[in-house]
């Protein structure tokens, strides 16, 4: 892919429609390293933003892109390297200890009766 070499612009959508960016990325930068430009860029005034990257998603193309792999090779042939990429950034917080209990014990807590 002769696109591979270059650089990418590349902006995020933020679940509210609002973007970060766009910003130029090697092609060698790896998706780890988008997410944390993501981190360091997030509006600070936006409620349940991300801690750390693993609250972080990055969806193009309809995929979604693992953190070892690079801009490069999550690009598709047919991304001409001058315009603007629109990558969907989405926020999931793991689920605390508490709250995997409160689900365990809701469904340790029912009950069935099976009539025949």
């Amino acid at each position: 892919m002769a696109g591979n070499q270059g650089q990418f612009e590349i902006k995020f959508r933020l679940t509210d429609g609002s973007d970060i960016g766009p910003r130029s990325f090697p092609a060698a930068t790896s998706i780890a390293t988008l997410k944390e430009s993501i981190l360091a860029q997030w509006p600070k005034e936006k409620e349940n933003g991300p801690r750390t990257i693993k609250d972080l998603k990055l969806i193009n193309g309809g995929k979604i892109l693992e953190n070892n792999r690079t801009v490069g090779e999550c690009q598709s042939p047919l991304y001409d390297t001058r315009t603007v990429t629109t990558m969907h950034v989405v926020v999931q917080h793991p689920a605390t200890e508490k709250e995997k209990k409160a689900a365990s014990n809701a469904s340790e807590n029912k009950c069935m009766c099976i009539i025949l």
